[in-house]
């Protein structure tokens, strides 16, 4: 198990109003406001954002059986990990969730991100429980690393295809859990794509296909919605393993 600090709220600035944040008539934020647009034309994707809970815990929990085929060794993996109830995961290790994981929040474990959006890069930034982190999205037109050094949350690229912004991720060292109580695996041969839709002002759609052939027969695909929490911003979050636990790196 894992100890987290940071403090006893899950936010900060709270009850500060954000600027340029559309409301209703009475002063509440209102969500379903058209969607901001950047300065470059493409849809704003700025904010403090929040997964819906169930994901965290099962990427796969609104897929059909057969939709998600894992190799043999990779489904008696996973079978393990789920007995073990997350016994075994780097997470309770204080190490990053990573990708997809890292987007997702529960309802135990809030991980809010936020989205800070330029032209050429969209930085995303994690209020995690395995310490705060960050990813880069380079929108600037550089490939993905052929021979890149494998980390926790890979390497990431992405473009516009119309209002969706896509995001390719590659490099992964393997060791991470795609979600949480099911434990499914990934190996170093993952490529994770993200399909960030921001739906109107307070909702955001992301559609994530697992395409890693080292653990999986076929791609498998998830959509996953995530609300704005609006008025509000992230607040450092930081772990240390109990003394009898081994921090791996």
């Amino acid at each position: 198990m894992l100890v987290a600090a940071g403090g006893p709220m899950a936010a900060q600035w709270l009850g500060y109003r954000t600027p340029g944040t559309p409301r209703t008539a009475s002063g509440k934020v209102d969500f379903s406001a058209f969607t901001p647009k950047a300065s470059d034309g493409h849809p704003d994707l700025s904010g403090v954002w929040e997964s819906a809970p169930q994901y965290f815990f099962d990427l796969a929990s609104d897929l059909k059986p057969g939709e998600v085929v894992m190799q043999a060794w990779a489904k008696s993996q996973q079978a393990e990990r789920e007995g073990k109830d997350h016994q075994d995961d780097p997470l309770s290790q204080c190490m990053p969730p990573g990708v997809p994981r890292i987007d997702m929040s529960s309802e135990t474990a809030p991980h809010p991100f936020k989205i800070v959006q330029t032209p050429t890069l969209v930085v995303l930034l994690y209020e995690t429980s395995a310490n705060s982190t960050f990813r880069q999205v380079f929108l600037d037109g550089r490939p993905l690393p052929k021979e890149p050094q494998p980390t926790w949350l890979g390497y990431s690229i992405g473009r516009w295809e119309g209002s969706t912004l896509v995001v390719e991720t590659r490099g992964f060292n393997g060791r991470s859990w795609v979600d949480t109580a099911k434990g499914h695996p990934q190996t170093e041969s993952a490529h994770v794509t993200e399909r960030f839709t921001r739906r109107d002002f307070g909702h955001l759609e992301i559609e994530i296909t697992i395409d890693d052939p080292g653990a999986y027969e076929k791609p498998w695909r998830a959509k996953v919605p995530v609300k704005l929490l609006a008025d509000t911003d992230l607040i450092e979050t930081y772990c240390e393993n109990e003394k009898d636990q081994t921090h791996k790196r």
